[in-house]
């Protein structure tokens, strides 16, 4: 029985991935969900009852959550097709402005709980598997007033490429999504929602279905990198060939 395990998938991005996936990838028997609010995954659960469905209601920040997702896998012992690392939030600001809580816990989700979950997931992904893991444009060049979460975003994208080179003997694929804003709750949790960032109400907004679809696409189709739109790509040609020293300043949130 093959199985799909999908962080942050109470809401958003990670909803548009539950379904990108029982679209695309038929053959799954069963998704594993993983996210704080078990109300909303039972709804989600609900929604497609030709799948087998479990539900952890997990909070990533704590590291008692790996303990128990360990304990999960070595009862089940599964064949894991797809692991998507989506958990993840940012904050508005400046760092100086911001408090310690709120900062750190930054990267002990998008870094730490990330690499936990790879840890622990990896023994159990089959031959020909596939990791997902949510970067974002953010990792391309360094984000004044979100510095912390571009930074965990460009941790995101290194250890992807490197996880991806080091797992081709077993043909797992690993891909770094690399969205744009989107429409989701993470606009609000952020503080960025109610035009507080004229560069999130300046750029070009893309959907979460967009990001979803391409991204589980693209990494069957063993790329490393997706980032969905013309706009963006062109945007992450020009911050690998322009100095960040210049680029930093039109980042700024």
């Amino acid at each position: 029985m093959s199985m799909a395990i999908i962080t942050g998938a109470s809401s958003g991005l990670g909803r548009e991935f539950v379904r990108a996936v029982r679209e695309q990838r038929p053959e799954i028997d069963e998704f594993v969900l993983i996210a704080r609010r078990r109300e909303r995954m039972e709804a989600l659960a609900a929604e497609m009852p030709d799948k087998k469905t479990t539900i952890l209601p997990l909070d990533l920040a704590s590291s008692e959550s790996y303990d128990a997702l360990a304990r999960f896998l070595q009862e089940r012992r599964p064949e894991v097709e797809l692991l998507i690392n989506n958990a993840g939030y940012g904050i508005l600001g400046d760092m100086a402005e911001g408090d310690v809580p709120s900062q750190a816990g930054m990267v002990t989700l998008n870094c730490g709980a990330l690499t936990a979950l790879c840890t622990l997931v990896l023994p159990y992904i089959r031959r020909g598997g596939v990791i997902i893991n949510v970067s974002s444009i953010a990792s391309f060049v360094p984000t004044p007033r979100m510095a912390v979460y571009g930074a965990t975003k460009s941790f995101v994208a290194s250890l992807s490429r490197a996880l991806r080179e080091e797992l081709k003997a077993r043909r797992i694929n690993v891909l770094a999504l690399c969205p744009a804003p989107m429409d989701t709750e993470f606009l609000d949790v952020a503080g960025i929602s109610g035009g507080h960032s004229q560069t999130f109400d300046t750029l070009p907004h893309i959907s979460a279905s967009l990001a979803a679809d391409g991204a589980v696409r693209q990494a069957f189709r063993g790329r490393a990198v997706y980032t969905p739109t013309f706009f963006y790509k062109f945007y992450r040609v020009l911050a690998k060939l322009l100095p960040h020293a210049w680029l930093v300043r039109l980042t700024k949130c």
